[in-house]
């Protein structure tokens, strides 16, 4: 301290001395103002002393709060102490508390001014500082802690509900739960350490408690779920470590019982009897064999047997552990009607009081007795299914038989057919033999397969087999001939290879080709090797590209089977100009190769008598329509007029539209013109005036003779039209149409029209449209009664 206070003094000289140094300007008064305050606050700090570390002298006794105590005033629970001699001194506290709960006097005495729980709180922690009379700090940091004691103030709490399970016949000493309970208070302490135990308000008898842990176990091994199986005990938790002082609670635990194997499987009968028709599906079941046991469906696990020699019943495992007794093989009412046998039942039991013998077996026996209905049953074919073969390209009568029975006793006969209306293959209705309806093509289709169907006569049950048809292959391809582009050079020399050939066959079977010429060839040869190829060699040249001339050679190919088959082949060579390697610079387009087989030529000949046919038919039709048309030639002048005449027309004054020349000639040659002494009837032409209120100074005159003919041949034709209903009307078919409901002309077809029948029709009114019509008028102006005289 007297170092410092050395220190210090020489620092205020040397500030002192250097506000007067003469390397000052004494124009700077501001920085002397500033060293002069400098100087004298060092200086006035001086008078303090300056703290350094020192040891604590803290002293303190054991702090410790009951909880729970009232505290209405506050009450000491202790004082802080300091070893250090001050006269007069001050202390204060901060931390935990010391905002109210716990306080301090000028002696250091501790007060706590209300109530505490340890369980809310157990410690609190402060830190404690000691000033002297000037408010000078003299103890810092001073850190203690006031403890909060434990009374037994909580009672044991059980935080969940617990239930537990045991296994039947398990041995003493098997753990079932755990019990926990829980207490507020110190564990550290009797108020906080709990002991278990049963009341006897839950089943004493076959569970027992450990105290400390609250181990719940079995302490009998005759446990058997099927007499009891829920157990309810009370645990009961109190502290204190159980003394009676102790606070206690209870809970109740339910044990559950589980189910092991320990129950014999028995029938609940000695004799099953089933009946079962003799069309069973197989592998189904037929009936149920019950069988009864104590324990649990999932812990069943009965074993059914049954004598060796049953080969045609099973028993399968049900699912409710019964017994399933299952067909193996078909029944036949006709073979068998009843069967007899014995089944036996057996089970592995668990016995966990001896685990080194824990099997048990009991076996109990039934007898089953099985009756066979008779049912109407479906044809049954000789085979699941059938396969014949049939060679191509022939007709095949026998082709095999598919047979089928009635199984019944009745011995019904049975009808045959195939399906499918398409197929090739015919099945006789009543043997089953099968035949072809046409030629098979291996080559188009190697197999046919179809249904046919057995059906007991006359309309009884049906049933269904497959067949299937192999066609075999025979050799009724032609080889074709297989060779790339054939050239030949100017220059080639004889000998000269030019060109292989090769060849291919639809058929299956092995094909050896020969190759020769069809025709002599002047030019070319083929020279044969043997391996279903040969070469085109040069005979002799020269070739000359400019030649008009096409090189072909003609190719005879052989397959060498049986029948042997044959075609030839048209090869067309090129002539080419080529360079020294015989690389062709220039050639000359020919014709490519064509085959000629009989299937080809054939086939064109179908084609070109086909079209003959049809043109022949075709121009016999027309011949006869044209030959039911005209009646005569003249008639068809007339008619050709007709038909062609314009549909507006221009009257009968219009000689340009209607050729009248005709029906001129017509007359002239005596065709139309009757006389009336030659006619079986009067003329059918009658000329009847009618009166008129106003005749015009220029009246046509009755017709002439050759009017009147003329006039009766289109009487005569109209007559036609309206009666002949094969035929068809001229005005209707050629030129005239209905023109709609709406022309105020209506329709021109005499369709609708009769010259007989009594026609009420007035026609007198064209005989006021003018001189034009008045011909027209006349015609039918004519009546029913004169046409017919």
């Amino acid at each position: 301290m007297a170092l410092l206070r050395v220190w210090t003094a020489g620092l205020i000289l040397a500030v002192a001395a250097w506000s007067v140094s003469p390397g000052v300007s004494e124009d700077s008064a501001v920085g002397t103002e500033r060293r002069q305050g400098l100087a004298e606050e060092i200086a006035r700090k001086e008078t303090y002393p300056v703290l350094s570390r020192k040891k604590r002298e803290w002293i303190w006794n054991s702090l410790y709060v009951e909880e729970e105590k009232p505290a209405p005033i506050p009450y000491k629970i202790g004082q802080l102490k300091s070893s250090q001699k001050v006269d007069v001194k001050r202390f204060k506290i901060e931390g935990e508390g010391s905002d109210g709960i716990f306080t301090v006097d000028h002696k250091g005495d501790l007060f706590v001014s209300k109530s505490l729980d340890r369980e809310e709180k157990s410690a609190y922690h402060l830190i404690a500082r000691m000033y002297d009379g000037n408010n000078k700090l003299i103890e810092d940091s001073g850190d203690f802690v006031v403890q909060v004691t434990d009374i037994n103030d909580n009672t044991p709490v059980f935080p969940k509900t617990y239930n537990g399970s045991i296994l039947e016949r398990s041995t003493i000493g098997t753990k079932v739960v755990e019990v926990r309970a829980t207490d507020a208070d110190d564990p550290t302490t009797a108020n906080g350490e709990l002991r278990y135990s049963l009341t006897p308000d839950g089943d004493l008898s076959a569970f027992e408690i450990d105290s400390i842990t609250g181990m719940i176990s079995c302490k009998v091994s005759t446990l058997d779920r099927e007499t009891k199986s829920q157990y309810m005990v009370v645990v009961r938790a109190q502290d204190m470590r159980g003394m009676a002082s102790g606070s206690t609670a209870t809970t109740s635990v339910t044990i559950s019982v589980g189910d092991i194997n320990d129950n014999i499987a028995s029938f609940t009968r000695s004799t099953y009897e089933v009946q079962v028709p003799e069309n069973h599906k197989l592998n189904t079941k037929i009936g149920t064999l019950e069988v009864k046991d104590g324990d649990q469906i999932q812990n069943k696990e009965p074993i059914f047997s049954l004598p060796s020699n049953n080969k045609i019943f099973y028993v399968e495992l049900g699912p409710r552990k019964d017994g399933n007794l299952m067909l193996r093989q078909a029944l036949d009412f006709e073979t068998r009607n009843s069967y007899s046998f014995s089944v036996q039942v057996r089970e592995n039991l668990r016995n966990l009081r001896f685990p080194a013998d824990n099997v048990v077996t009991a076996v109990t026996t039934a007898q089953v007795i099985v009756k066979v209905l008779d049912v109407d049953e479906a044809p049954e074919f000789s085979q699941p299914m059938y396969t014949f073969k049939v060679p191509e390209e022939r007709l095949v009568n026998n082709i095999g038989i598919v047979s089928a029975r009635d199984p019944d006793k009745a011995g019904k006969s049975i009808r045959y057919s195939i399906l499918d209306k398409d197929c090739p293959i015919a099945i006789n209705p009543i043997t089953g033999q099968m035949s072809t309806l046409r030629t098979l093509d291996r080559e188009l289709e190697a197999t046919h397969m179809f249904q046919v169907k057995a059906q007991e006569e006359p309309s009884g049950l049906e049933s269904f087999v497959k067949v299937n048809i192999v066609v075999e292959d025979v050799n009724d391809n032609e080889p074709e001939l297989d060779v790339d582009e054939i050239f030949v050079c100017e220059n080639d020399n004889a000998n000269t290879v030019i060109g292989t050939l090769r060849a291919t066959d639809k058929d299956d079977q092995p094909a050896s080709f020969t190759f020769t010429l069809a025709s002599p060839s002047s030019n070319f040869s083929i020279r044969d090797f043997g391996n279903n190829s040969a070469y085109v060699l040069v005979k002799q040249g020269p070739f000359n590209l400019d030649d008009p001339t096409d090189y072909s050679v003609d190719v005879s190919i052989s397959d060498g089977g049986q029948p042997i088959k044959s075609s030839v082949t048209k090869l067309a060579i090129k002539a080419c100009r080529c360079d020294a390697r015989r690389i062709p610079t220039q050639c000359k387009a020919v014709a490519q190769k064509m085959g000629v087989s009989v299937h080809v030529l054939i086939a064109i000949l179908l084609c070109i008598l086909t079209i003959l046919v049809i043109v022949i038919l075709f121009v016999m039709k027309k011949r006869y329509h044209k030959d039911s048309l005209a009646g005569m030639k003249n008639s068809g002048e007339i008619h050709e007029q007709l038909v062609t005449y314009d549909e507006e027309g221009g009257g009968e004054m219009d000689t340009n539209g209607y050729d009248v020349s005709i029906l001129t000639s017509a007359f002239h040659d005596g065709s139309l013109l009757r006389h009336p002494d030659c006619l079986p009837h009067p003329s059918l032409y009658a000329m009847v005036q009618k009166s008129q209120p106003h005749h015009h100074p220029h009246q046509m005159q009755p017709a002439s003779a050759c009017k009147g003919d003329m006039a009766a041949m289109i009487q005569v034709k109209k007559h036609d039209a309206d009666h002949d209903r094969e035929g068809f009307p001229y005005d209707t078919l050629h030129i005239y149409g209905y023109e709609g409901p709406e022309s105020i002309a209506g329709s021109l077809s005499s369709l609708g029209s009769s010259s007989s029948g009594g026609s009420d029709s007035d026609y007198d009114f064209l005989s006021d449209w003018g001189p034009r019509f008045r011909t027209l008028a006349e015609l039918y102006g004519v009546e029913e009664s004169d046409y017919y005289h």
